[in-house]
């Protein structure tokens, strides 16, 4: 048995129709609206036909060309009754459904979706629950209709309830409410008419459910209003008793306070003509209403921040330069930063007073990025900057900041609402052109609340940033006056979009001399005001500093310096608080008897030369140092192994000198069976210590070369630069600190790549008189440098055959004494 008399058959494709929001059952007698190109080229499809078409619903209501993926499997095939078409190309028509039929496949021909049907025929199912549930949806039904339905006609109501097929009852009832349409599909794929009522009882169900909690949220909302009312009323009353009673109005006073504000701030119109509008507002409020006491806070915020309110700039330049040098020792890139921005300002307002620049020109500030590894010093010089500009100085730190109403405040109408970060410093400020400190600008987050990158995009565009809109405001502010500066760790962390709306400027790692004269003329000072020392009463030589610096601390900048410094201070104050001595003198024997034992102790050069051993350089944000490359050899198996914990691009370095070492074989007179039937093996100490980058290339390849020849490496040379299969030698970053680290370690020799001469500038004179540097473009002037009779030793070997057999593996020797582990950051060979 089933719930349709005839199954009609479809012997060819029918056009398929697309319908959004809606779906059709059988026995309907339904208008449709078609206006999309799909839906009216498969109408006339149908009509050139013999007036069939199949209905099918869209899976997303949003696709306005849908393909065969986003229609339902499942339709209703209809006979088109009417067809009317429209002057704007659209297309009414009537349709008649006959039958749910079950899609076999899409097919696409000529912008027509048609479809290869099969009609279904529904049996009833089990006969008892049938019509248990064909009784228990009429009586919901029934009850939805009598509380009152929206959207449901009575005459359709009593349409529906006529019904007395069960089937029928439960197209009509799946139809007429406003269901979703997932559920509504699923009511037309239902198996059997009963499953088909049952699903239609469950939706009917939660129906009720929901129009009972609206109900019922109704009449609390209502109670809500009434008791609002009455209390306003009997405010209102109260006022006016007070009013008699006092003689006065303090409303009108706040307001005319406020009036009197406004007219004085001489506000740009739009500010003015929003803050006007408030004003009047707030005058027509009861002083104790919530709304009054948002509008008041509004006000506020306008007549404190300082619209035209500016810090005349100190022009001087050498006093500028004196103040930056007072407060900072190098940082020679920022000062003169600076100090150029002074110099074009004066010039700007010479040529404004003449008349040539706009006003508006001369006022606008940089915006400067200062990236560097921690404890540097930029935060410290931006307010430095501020001092030596005569200009106020505030600092908002972004770290973790992950919404974007941080930066551009809250809608007032959200309860709590206030300003963002940057007008809330315009207003701590007290200036419209304060030097305005974006710290921590590579921490910022991203949240489902917005990313605050994004809305700096607009504060630190010098096109932009005049007419800047704070939600709260609502209306623009001036922020092209501002000198913005903002601070990061690591420039790769901030995004592109935000990079290009700002001058970068590098602060690199401090060295040992500069960490010296840091710590004289700036720590120590200081950290003798802040223990209650009197400079004769507490001293420090410069070899005990310059130990502390390389024993008890390893930093890019100085704060465990200044920290370490700090101890020392409190150690001498209590042995001068105590009596046991009136004044305390450090020098570099005693420092160990305050401190304790070294935590750091750099590598040191090799005690000879050795087969197999070659020094590299690395660096770190905490500096630079060496490190050793060894290498052995052992018979047996054919293999190459790695171990130091060295990164993939190490790695591959590494196989870079293997394969250079197995073309240049003959040439260097290294045996063939030496590299076929020995294990490779090199090692990277200190293991526990991750290693990355490429510029261990020559090191790596000096090593190798060195065990499988035979020729020892010259202790006294360190070398850095990135090798290539061909032998050249390209440029490597952090040349600086990895000959300081080298130095320090007793290496006489540096070998680099000649492609970073320009950095040699950078290279302070006196290490340039006490070592020895060479450029070198190929391993061949790399291994002419750094073994032992340099490269005619090789050729020696060449011409010789290059015969050296045995085990090699005890030939690495003894190495310089290592130290405890440094850093957990990677170091950067």
């Amino acid at each position: 048995m089933s719930d349709t008399t005839s199954v009609p058959a479809f012997e060819r494709p029918v056009p398929v129709c697309p319908v959004r929001g809606s779906v059709l059952y059988p026995t309907m007698v339904m208008p449709i609206d078609a206006g999309r190109p799909i839906s009216i080229r498969a109408i006339n499809a149908a009509l050139d036909r013999d007036r069939s078409i199949v209905i099918v619903s869209q899976r997303d209501r949003e696709v306005e060309e849908p393909g065969a993926g986003d229609l339902y499997d499942t339709g209703t095939a209809c006979h088109i009754m009417r067809m009317k078409k429209n002057p704007d190309g659209s297309i009414q028509m009537l349709v008649r459904a006959v039958a749910r039929v079950s899609i076999e496949r899409y097919v696409t021909d000529s912008g027509v979706i048609e479809a290869n049907v099969r009609a279904l025929d529904v049996p009833n199912g089990e006969d008892v629950l049938l019509q248990a549930a064909y009784r228990e949806l009429k009586e919901k039904f029934g009850e939805l209709v009598e509380a009152g339905h929206r959207g449901l006609q009575a005459e359709v109501a009593q349409f529906v309830m006529n019904l007395e097929d069960p089937g029928q009852f439960a197209d009509y009832v799946a139809y007429h409410l406003d269901f979703r349409v997932e559920d509504k599909q699923a009511v037309l794929e239902a198996e059997t008419v009963a499953d088909r009522l049952r699903k239609v009882l469950v939706l009917i169900d939660t129906e009720i459910e929901l129009q009972e909690t609206q109900r019922r949220l109704q009449r609390e909302v209502k109670d809500e209003i009434d008791r609002n009312q009455r209390e306003y009323f009997l405010r209102e009353q109260i006022k006016a008793l007070q009013k008699e009673l006092s003689g006065s109005d303090d409303e009108e006073d706040e307001v005319e306070a406020f009036r009197e504000k406004l007219e004085a701030l001489e506000l740009p119109e739009a500010a003015m003509k929003e803050a006007q509008r408030e004003l009047n507002r707030l005058s027509r409020m009861h002083p104790d209403s919530a709304e009054a006491s948002v509008i008041r806070t509004y006000l506020t915020t306008i007549t404190e921040l300082p619209w035209n309110v500016r810090s005349e700039d100190k022009l001087d330049i050498e006093a500028a330069a004196d103040v930056l040098e007072e407060d900072h020792y190098g940082l020679e890139k920022v000062k003169d930063r600076v100090l150029e921005y002074l110099a074009v300002r004066k010039l700007k307002q010479d040529r404004a007073e003449k008349g040539e620049l706009d006003v508006a020109e001369v006022n606008r500030g940089p915006i400067l990025l200062f990236v560097g590894p921690p404890g540097v010093g930029k935060t410290s010089i931006a307010k430095s900057i501020g001092k030596a500009l005569g200009r106020e100085y505030v600092r908002i730190s972004l770290g973790g900041a992950r919404d974007e109403s941080d930066i551009r405040g809250h809608r007032r109408t959200y309860i709590g609402s206030m300003p963002g970060r940057i007008i809330q410093g315009i207003r701590q400020a007290g200036t419209k052109n304060p030097v305005f400190l974006l710290d921590e600008v590579d921490k910022l987050g991203v949240s489902f609340q917005g990313d605050p990158s994004s809305a700096l995009l607009e504060v630190l565009d010098p096109a932009q940033n005049n007419t800047f809109v704070d939600h709260y405001l609502g209306v623009s502010f001036d922020l092209s006056e501002v000198l913005f500066v903002a601070t990061a760790n690591y420039a790769q962390q901030i995004p592109e979009a935000l990079m290009d709306r700002m001058e970068l400027i590098e602060f690199s790692s401090y060295i040992e001399q500069e960490k010296l004269e840091i710590a004289k003329r700036y720590l120590l000072p200081r950290q003798l005001d802040q223990n209650g020392l009197k400079p004769h009463q507490f001293s420090i030589t410069d070899g005990a500093i310059t130990r502390v610096i390389s024993a008890y601390t390893r930093e890019a900048g100085v704060r465990n310096l200044e920290r370490t410094i700090g101890t020392l201070a409190r150690k001498a104050a209590r042995k001068i608080a105590h009596g046991d001595v009136k004044r305390v003198r450090l020098t570099e024997r005693s420092l160990e008897g305050y401190l304790g034992a070294e935590r750091f102790v750099p590598e040191s050069e090799a005690e000879e030369n050795l087969v197999g051993v070659a020094t590299g350089m690395y660096y770190t944000p905490v500096g630079g140092d060496i490190l050793f490359v060894e290498t052995s050899t052992t018979r047996g198996k054919s293999g190459f192994v790695l171990t130091g914990q060295l990164g993939d691009v190490m790695k591959e370095s590494a196989r870079a000198a293997l394969t250079y070492a197995k073309v240049n074989a003959e040439r260097f007179g290294i045996a063939r069976e030496r590299l076929e039937e020995s294990e490779i093996h090199i090692h990277v100490p200190a293991g526990a210590t991750p290693k990355e980058g490429p510029s261990a290339g020559t090191a790596l390849a000096t090593s190798l070369i060195s065990e499988l020849t035979g020729v020892p490496v010259r202790k006294d040379v360190a070398m850095t630069g990135e090798l290539t299969l061909r032998g050249r030698v390209l440029a490597i970053g952090g040349l600086r600190e990895k000959i300081l680290g080298a130095k320090r370690a007793g290496i006489t020799h540096i070998v680099y790549p000649s492609k970073n001469s320009a950095d040699m500038k950078d290279i302070a004179g006196h290490l340039k008189r006490s070592l020895h540097f060479h450029e070198v473009d190929d391993l061949d002037q790399v291994l002419d440098v750094a073994l032992v009779g340099g490269l005619a030793a090789l050729e020696h070997q060449g011409q010789e055959g290059g015969e050296r057999g045995g085990e090699s593996g005890g030939k690495t020797g003894k190495r310089g004494k290592r130290g405890s582990k440094s850093s957990e950051v990677p170091a950067q060979a």
